[in-house]
């Protein structure tokens, strides 16, 4: 399975990558055709040191932002695995709660977390509020369940106590995921990035090589380096979507939990 989604990964990368290679070639063949490479010999030192200079902020600026986005892909994966233990721990503990309050909170949570990995992952990929509403409501009416428990004794009355710590630990990593769900790179960065790469790799086509294969390679290199982070950059921007993307199998394993415990209690 791995293998399959590292090999699906690669043939997304690879238009992006060989696409890049190819316009970078486009360009130096054309600039070479237009400007003879002795026009750009007596200027070769000055733009090897202005080509070390723009080369050495860009990746620095790159590094940066690969940091950022890879920041924020681990923090959403976290808050996500979070959210599903509090919610693992809320349907163990709401057990020792009377029936049929108790079937109602495991009802609830199977609910919950159908519209997760449903609705809400969807929105969450999109980045559209609107598919928040239902799952904020099923919490709601869980609310509204837990305060019509009727308490027995004082073992139960630690029950609901540890219950009610347990949805509002819940509530709190639901809103984290759902912040996290909506971090992006802001455009003016995303245009200063994208820029640079163009400048980087236009900057090349003035260099003076009189091997034209040996500065097709340069170039192509080039090219084809940035694109990759480019591209890592694109698709980690966004957690829940593209080639990598946080994974489902918390709440999936938490889904087959809550079924089995709303199975027994029926």
């Amino acid at each position: 399975m791995k293998h399959a989604n590292a090999l699906g990964s690669m043939q997304a990368l690879l238009p992006s990558v060989l696409g890049s290679i190819a316009l970078s070639l486009g360009g130096l063949h054309l600039v070479r055709r237009l400007v003879p490479v002795n026009a750009l010999r007596a200027s070769n030192d000055s733009v090897g040191n202005y080509l070390q200079t723009v080369g050495t902020v860009y990746a620095v600026l790159l590094a940066f932002v690969v940091f950022v986005v890879w920041t924020q892909f681990n923090e959403a994966r976290a808050q996500v695995e979070r959210e599903a233990n509090e919610l693992m721990d809320l349907s163990r503990t709401a057990k020792g709660l009377p029936d049929p309050i108790a079937s109602r909170v495991q009802a609830s949570l199977a609910d919950y977390v159908a519209a997760v990995l449903g609705i809400e992952w969807k929105a969450m990929e999109q980045n559209q509020l609107a598919g928040f509403d239902r799952g904020t409501e099923i919490l709601e009416e869980l609310w509204d369940v837990l305060h019509r428990v009727d308490l027995s004794g004082e073992c139960q009355g630690a029950i609901y106590g540890e219950v009610l710590a347990r949805f509002n630990d819940l509530s709190d990593a639901r809103t984290n995921r759902l912040s996290g769900s909506r971090m992006r790179i802001p455009l003016a960065l995303k245009v200063l990035l994208y820029t640079g790469a163009m400048i980087t790799v236009g900057s090349l086509y003035m260099l003076a090589v009189d091997n034209e294969v040996i500065h097709m390679i340069i170039t192509a290199a080039m090219a084809g380096a940035i694109s990759h982070v480019l591209y890592l950059i694109h698709d980690l921007d966004n957690c829940f979507s593209g080639d990598w993307q946080v994974p489902r199998e918390p709440f999936e394993r938490l889904q087959r939990y809550v079924a089995a415990a709303t199975r027994k209690l029926e």
